[in-house]
């Protein structure tokens, strides 16, 4: 499938070619057909000798109207550009070969219409005068067709420079990120809502949920058409009609994109590239109203020249642009800037970056990734994808950055490790990313939830702490408020156990459980706290401690004011 845009003058025969092409009528409303004049968008499409299949959206030339040829034109693979031998290269002929090239449109084949209308000498000055307008642009060396479209002249020489085109024309890419612009939504008799576009970037299924942005709505696809025929799944490439559920047809309308909620960053700011129209006769600068065009939709909006204050007619520069709603865009979407005052179309480009985070003062946008990581330092690969539609391998756990910033934060947490002195550091202070660090560095081991060298001597081993406890296991000396750190290392290693701010060998535990469950073996019906007390041949300040540790560790469990066997009571 390839999906080719007209273009051209009002009255230059635009809908009347495609009827010839396709045998359908593109003109579908009362009022186009009633004035002969194209005022919305039409669709149509054809099977080439090839087999390749030929989608045709038919744009309006009338200046008034252009608004809907821009949103015709976004998304397309090619043009069939038309210019009448009777009349020559108008004002909006050469108005839509600027927006084409705006767009980044590089394909096409020109029609020189009425050519029964016309002796030969006139034609061939009308063919000598479009060569000449098309030089220098991407039409230059397109082949150019004289027809007659109610003759049906060069309308079979037509299809097979259309067919010699589509075959040296791309397909689209398949990125599996989904996004069509929705350019009508109508209700249709017993089906509901219903949607058409220019399906890119992905493939969509029946019972697919999308988001539709801008927005928070979201609906179910109930089924799928193009051109005519039902499908349970559509690649991009195509024109598309889907029958949506869960949405009234009144709350869609062109410039809406549905897409996966997930895979797309939604913006109001973009930094973009653009070219300046060198016909203009005034500068461009941040003074002025302006409306975008990008996808199917319009917007107003304000623009920020990055750099000089203007820009020439003419020369190239960048701009940050500011939406009033929030937009599904990517770095590479191609747009449309007009000025709606003067009522001009003073130049496009392409969007470079769809979350600009530096000032504008600052900002040097351009379409790499390196240049997005080196600007947020540390980016996740699903947020990367979002801001670039580049899929990245992370460098640490799920996160992208430069060598450099990974180097530095290495040795950040070395640092950290070697202030921590010899107990090691507390994994728990560290975030995220500085845990993930500690895999990258072979000098240090993490043992006991503390990251220290793995050369540094073990000072909990035999340390005095545990030592003085030991002492007396039932009633032991406190540690000094001035070995908190130690003391939290030897909790951490399960060498020390404490309750309610009193510390115990881990052995005093031990040897508590071994002296309740003989206590139990005479009096399985359970024990009190004075004669677990007794038994230790400690104080109640102690007792209370011990007996709700061997609670919370299950070797006893608590029935009223008695304690009974746990599931780990040790077996005597």
């Amino acid at each position: 499938m390839h999906i080719i845009a007209t273009a051209g003058h009002v009255d230059h025969g635009k809908s009347t070619l495609v009827r010839a092409l396709t045998g359908t009528d593109p003109d579908r409303l009362t009022e186009e057909k009633e004035r002969g004049l194209t005022i919305d968008l039409g669709f149509a499409f054809t099977d080439l000798s090839s087999g390749r299949k030929l989608s045709f959206i038919d744009v309006p030339g009338h200046i008034r109207f252009i608004k809907n040829m821009l949103a015709g034109v976004g998304g397309v693979d090619a043009c069939l550009f038309v210019v009448a031998a009777t009349e020559g290269w108008k004002p909006q002929s050469e108005e839509h070969l600027r927006i084409l090239e705006l767009l980044g449109i590089r394909h096409g084949v020109i029609a020189l219409t009425q050519i029964g209308l016309v002796d030969d000498e006139l034609a061939q000055l009308a063919h000598m005068d479009v060569e000449e307008r098309i030089e220098d642009s991407f039409l230059e060396g397109a082949e150019i067709i004289p027809v007659d479209s109610l003759a049906g002249t060069g309308i079979d020489a037509l299809r097979e420079s259309l067919d010699r085109l589509t075959e040296s024309v791309p397909t689209a890419n398949n990125n599996k990120r989904p996004r069509l612009w929705i350019d009508r939504a109508f209700a249709a008799t017993g089906a509901g809502s219903v949607v058409t576009g220019t399906l890119t970037g992905g493939r969509l299924r029946v019972d697919d949920e999308v988001a539709l942005v801008p927005g928070n709505t979201t609906a179910r696809i109930r089924a799928i058409q193009t051109q005519s025929e039902s499908r349970t799944k559509i690649d991009p490439g195509h024109r598309v009609a889907l029958n949506l559920a869960n949405v009234d047809y009144q709350e869609l309308g062109r410039g809406i994109a549905l897409v996966f909620s997930e895979q797309w960053h939604r913006t109001q700011k973009f930094d973009a590239e653009i070219r300046i129209l060198p016909d203009l006769n005034h500068d461009v600068s941040r003074r002025g109203a302006y409306s975008l065009y990008v996808g199917s939709g319009e917007w107003p909006v304000k623009i920020r020249v990055l750099g000089p204050n203007r820009l020439m007619p003419g020369s190239d520069g960048h701009v940050r642009i500011f939406l009033p709603e929030n937009l599904p865009l990517l770095p590479g979407d191609r747009f449309v800037l007009r000025e709606s005052g003067r009522d001009e179309t003073i130049g496009g480009g392409q969007v470079l970056d769809v979350d600009p985070v530096l000032k504008a003062s600052e900002a040097q946008p351009d379409l790499s990734v390196e240049r997005v990581v080196a600007e947020r330092e540390w980016v996740t690969v699903g947020e990367l994808e979002r801001l670039t539609g580049v899929p990245a391998k992370p460098v640490l756990g799920n996160w992208v950055a430069s060598e450099a910033v990974v180097a530095a934060l290495e040795e950040e947490v070395r640092s950290l490790v070697e202030q921590a002195g010899p107990l090691g550091l507390d994994v728990a202070l560290l975030d995220e990313r500085q845990r993930l660090a500690i895999n990258n560095l072979q000098e240090v081991e993490v043992s006991d939830g503390r990251v220290k060298s793995i050369d540094q001597e073990d000072i909990l081993v035999d340390h005095p702490i545990l030592n003085e406890l030991e002492k007396d296991l039932f009633s032991p000396n406190q540690p000094a408020q001035s070995s908190r750190e130690e003391l939290r290392g030897l909790l951490q290693r399960g060498l020390v156990v404490q309750n309610e701010g009193v510390f115990f060998a881990a052995s005093a535990i031990d040897q508590a459980s071994i002296r309740v469950a003989q206590l139990l073996q005479d009096k399985p019906e359970g024990v009190t706290v004075a004669e677990i007390r007794d038994a230790l041949n400690t104080t109640r300040k102690f007792a209370l401690p011990i007996c709700a540790v061997l609670d919370n560790t299950g070797i006893t469990r608590r029935r009223d004011d008695l304690r009974i066997a746990g599931p780990r009571l040790p077996k005597l």
